[in-house]
């Protein structure tokens, strides 16, 4: 990518299996846009806006996750609030990880009745919470519990506990949603995800993901039983009251989803170069957290001012480019880089950023970055 006209490696794209810039997915973009113009469908799904392509991308995926149906969303973020508007009323109750995606928790405000946050893939925190659940349920004698966590959460990239999850439902009366946006195309042996990866998927009532990782493109889906895919599809305000996912995008996404089950090569070369950076960070004595998917957070310490310094050093005088996230989103006197390898970048690339990051933590750890030791920082 280029960066105000200089080169630079870049660990900030949603790129994950190097598909935004395959010659065939530009080409199956480049055809449908001059097919049928970015404009057609002109309605929504349930009115003018539906297609022989869309269905057949519904299918495709359904096939694809092990499920019985699939609804297309237009966005991830969008289609995820409008899932849990859609399935909770006010007598129903939400159980979820603490630490689930800016979705969940906005869906999550606008739900009228009951939900109960557990500490973070803790799995015991979580029962209690399904107990306190179980109590209101029973109480109201009506409504019933939905479970949300995440197949990858994609600050930290550690998976949700899904099977530890999913094996409480001989216990307790619960549906499973689940955002798989990581996970989906980077974890199971065919890329279906985290409920692949962990053998679990027929337990997730609900998989629902995002096309702006794994597939680079625009949309999402959610797939699981006929009857609830159906109910979602005749009732999901979003969708209903909204134009229908482009004919280019859908044709472009016919053809992502086509790469992603014939070329498990993508899928092996990606997590080929996420052992090889998160195994190098690890052997510079960085910290990396807990991850087991391809994203890669670096935990360090610093106040926001060094934080600034030391990105802005490593874009301008090593050409890396990588995001930061700092106070407010995590306590003051943290810094955490997220890195998000892809299948296309290279080895060289990988060295040039483990070298770029062991310079300037040594910069940061020798107070080089704080705004005094920065001469024009100063004198702002």
């Amino acid at each position: 990518m280029k960066f105000r006209g200089k080169e630079m490696i870049v660990w900030s794209l949603n790129n994950y299996l190097g598909l935004a810039n395959h010659p065939e997915v530009r080409k199956a973009d480049a055809e449908g846009a001059a097919q049928f113009g970015l404009a057609a469908p002109m309605g929504a799904r349930m009115m003018s806006g539906n297609s022989n392509y869309h269905e057949q991308l519904e299918r495709e995926l359904a096939d694809f996750v092990m499920k019985e149906d699939t609804a297309l969303l237009n966005y991830g973020y969008q289609g995820m609030v409008s899932i849990i508007d859609v399935l909770c009323g006010r007598h129903d109750v939400v159980v979820y990880d603490a630490e689930c995606h800016a979705c969940i928790i906005d869906g999550l405000r606008l739900h009228p009745g009951h939900r109960y946050v557990f500490k973070h893939n803790d799995t015991d925190d979580f029962e209690k919470q399904l107990q306190r659940a179980t109590a209101l349920i029973e109480k109201q004698q009506t409504g019933g519990i939905l479970v949300i966590t995440e197949g990858v959460f994609g600050m930290a990239g550690d998976q949700g506990r899904l099977k530890e999850i999913a094996s409480l439902k001989k216990k307790y009366q619960f549906r499973l949603l689940v955002d798989d946006a990581h996970g989906f195309g980077t974890l199971g042996k065919k890329g279906a995800g985290a409920g692949e990866e962990q053998g679990i998927q027929d337990e997730i009532d609900l998989y629902f993901s995002t096309f702006a990782k794994s597939m680079a493109s625009i949309g999402a889906f959610v797939s699981g039983d006929k009857i609830i895919i159906d109910y979602i599809r005749y009732n999901i305000r979003s969708q209903i009251f909204a134009k229908s996912l482009p004919l280019p995008f859908v044709i472009g996404n016919l053809k992502r989803l086509e790469l992603l089950r014939n070329h498990p090569e993508l899928k092996d070369k990606l997590w080929d170069n996420a052992r090889k950076l998160q195994n190098g960070l690890k052997q510079k004595g960085f910290d990396i957290g807990n991850t087991d998917s391809v994203v890669t957070p670096i935990y360090m310490k610093g106040d926001v001012p060094e934080a600034t310094a030391m990105v802005m050093d490593l874009r301008e005088n090593y050409g890396i480019f990588c995001s930061i996230v700092v106070y407010p989103v995590i306590p003051k006197g943290n810094i955490i880089y997220r890195l998000i390898p892809t299948a296309i970048h290279t080895d060289a690339d990988i060295h040039a950023t483990l070298k770029a990051f062991e310079q300037t933590k040594k910069k940061l750890d020798a107070g080089e970055y704080k705004v005094e030791a920065i001469p024009h920082m100063a004198e702002a």
